[in-house]
């Protein structure tokens, strides 16, 4: 079943996001992988979110309704996704850090260029699974490039920690991590916890 639940408060759909299966289907290859780790960026409200001093040319897909895929490029290197929330206009959009690999694993491998950490981290995932700067903007549907379902598993535990990598807002528990899962970032506040 299709998962398409993206509105409402960002911390609310961040932690739903935990244990749902992310499809693609790009270059004729479909890969999945069942999300075990994300964060919740809450737009003006959020001083480490790319939506805090408002729209611009790099984050205007930020902006978008509810289920649109936001995807930019970090440090001019990775690939990061993006899925965007809350009512049109806020810029609230929870990142997706991590995954269990499900399909196409050996598709994944193929575009990693290896067979281990496949997803452990928001530009390993989006190269896994084949999402680059041409994905931003589309809609979270299925039968498109790219989907959530549900999965029978139902969602997992969960733990909140510290989001990874910012220097701003530091102190909010917004990253959340299904526990006892793995395949997730190999750094980061409290791993050793999980």
């Amino acid at each position: 079943m299709v998962f398409d639940d993206f509105s409402g408060p960002v911390l609310g759909v961040a932690e739903k996001l935990l244990g749902k299966r992310l499809v693609t289907r790009i270059g004729g290859e479909t890969t999945s992988v069942v999300i075990c780790e994300v964060e919740a960026y809450g737009g003006a409200d959020d001083p480490a979110s790319h939506a805090f001093s408002g729209p611009g040319r790099r984050n205007r897909t930020m902006f978008s309704k509810a289920g649109t895929l936001y995807v930019y490029r970090s440090y001019g290197v990775h690939w990061c996704a993006n899925v965007v929330t809350g009512p049109e206009g806020r810029g609230e959009a929870v990142l997706l850090r991590g995954g269990r690999p499900e399909w196409g694993s050996e598709t994944m491998i193929a575009r990693r260029g290896r067979d281990d950490h496949l997803c452990d981290g928001p530009g390993k995932l989006t190269q896994a699974l084949g999402v680059d700067g041409g994905h931003d903007g589309l809609a979270l549907s299925a039968g498109r490039k790219v989907w959530l379902e549900e999965t029978a598993e139902g969602p997992p535990e969960s733990m909140r920690t510290p989001r990874v990598g910012i220097s701003r807002a530091t102190e909010r528990l917004w990253r959340f991590v299904a526990v006892g899962v793995g395949y997730r970032s190999p750094h980061g506040t409290n791993r050793g916890a999980l």
